[in-house]
């Protein structure tokens, strides 16, 4: 078997998700020392509005950020330059991993970036994602999919970015069957209920959000509750087992919150949250999204800011909580990082890290 020196990896999403990873292997790999034995060789980065990066021998990271931050797009001139598609990248180039890095769609229940991680897997390709849509709307196909050409379907900066949750889970609670999830999953509402109850109105509080770049491009995904619903269907079907999807479960948004309901629940001594549940009733997992009040005491409520939590109960250990504090790209650019060397380490016998002796 010919020994691999760098994992060939195609990117399908060139955003800040994408921007960030690309910096940190290019730019800023010595500051983590950790991540010396990542050998990435980046073969493809394929975008639906900047055009498309090919080259089987590694396309120019450097150059590419280069166009991207000063122009916005990839520039013809670049003699790695293409019009591919997602679809037909997926179909035709040589990669080992194809990372997804799309954002998610409601509308289009998850595509088109399910049909690139089926066809990926189908071709016997690894697929990380940190797009919530192939695990929100497909996750056990997908996994069978995986099983069945023998390759690892990751995906754990889809939920609470880099927070080893799903690895938490797969390592660390073998033996035990989770029974019920709850928490604070979605930064920006939390943000702005957290804004408000210093006396913002609501659209100040949104404003505030998208200045500082907490918000997701499509705005409605985290004020409707969607990006929630996504999150808790994503643990939901990975951790517990279900196969349901985001229109399936009660969902409710923060827009039509106002500073009166914000003073009066802080005048009972409690915060306004909007919290994700799951939970297994007469032997179906039910999940749901709805705004609560909870009192001051309660480890929800000091959860503030961009902060996430979540509690995993399970029937033989537990609750376990794990928190985070206002996470940033670096996170959510590690989780893909990590489920990188999880199949760089475990799953490709063919790999020799040449840095070792």
């Amino acid at each position: 078997m010919t020994e691999k020196t760098h994992i060939k990896v195609l990117l399908i999403g060139f955003g800040n998700v994408g921007q960030k990873i690309a910096d940190i292997i290019v730019f800023e790999k010595n500051k983590f020392s950790a991540l010396n034995g990542l050998k990435i060789n980046i073969v493809g980065i394929i975008t639906r509005s900047k055009a498309s990066l090919v080259n089987q021998k590694g396309v120019n990271i450097s150059r590419a950020l280069k166009e991207i931050k000063s122009t916005e797009s990839f520039l013809p001139s670049n003699p790695d330059f293409c019009q591919m598609n997602g679809c037909r990248a997926t179909e035709k180039l040589d990669y080992d991993v194809m990372v997804e890095l799309s954002t998610l769609s409601i509308e289009k229940k998850g595509e088109p970036s399910i049909s690139y991680v089926e066809k990926s897997l189908t071709r016997g390709r690894h697929v990380v994602t940190a797009n919530k849509g192939p695990v929100a709307f497909a996750f056990q196909k997908l996994k069978r999919l995986a099983g069945e050409n023998n390759v690892q379907f990751l995906c754990e900066s889809t939920v609470m970015d880099g927070a080893p949750v799903f690895n938490l889970a797969r390592n660390n609670l073998k033996g035990c069957k989770i029974t019920g999830l709850s928490g604070i999953l979605n930064s920006t509402t939390n943000y702005i209920l957290s804004r408000m109850e210093t006396g913002e109105s609501f659209n100040e509080a949104l404003k505030t959000a998208q200045e500082k770049g907490i918000a997701e491009a499509e705005i409605k995904n985290d004020i409707d509750g969607w990006d929630a619903a996504a999150k808790i269907v994503a643990l939901s079907n990975v951790l517990m087992g279900a196969d349901i999807t985001p229109p399936d479960i009660s969902r409710e948004g923060i827009s039509k919150v106002t500073p009166e309901r914000i003073k009066n629940t802080l005048k009972r001594n409690k915060h306004l949250k909007l919290i994700c549940y799951s939970k297994i009733e007469d032997g179906l997992v039910k999940a749901s999204v709805r705004l609560e009040e909870i009192s001051q005491n309660h480890p929800f409520a000091l959860v503030s800011g961009m902060g996430n939590i979540l509690r995993i109960e399970t029937d033989l250990m537990g609750p376990i909580f794990i928190t985070q504090e206002n996470p940033t790209l670096y996170d959510t650019a590690y989780g893909v990082l990590e489920d990188l060397l999880t199949i760089q380490d475990h799953y490709l016998p063919s790999f020799r890290d040449i840095s070792k002796p």
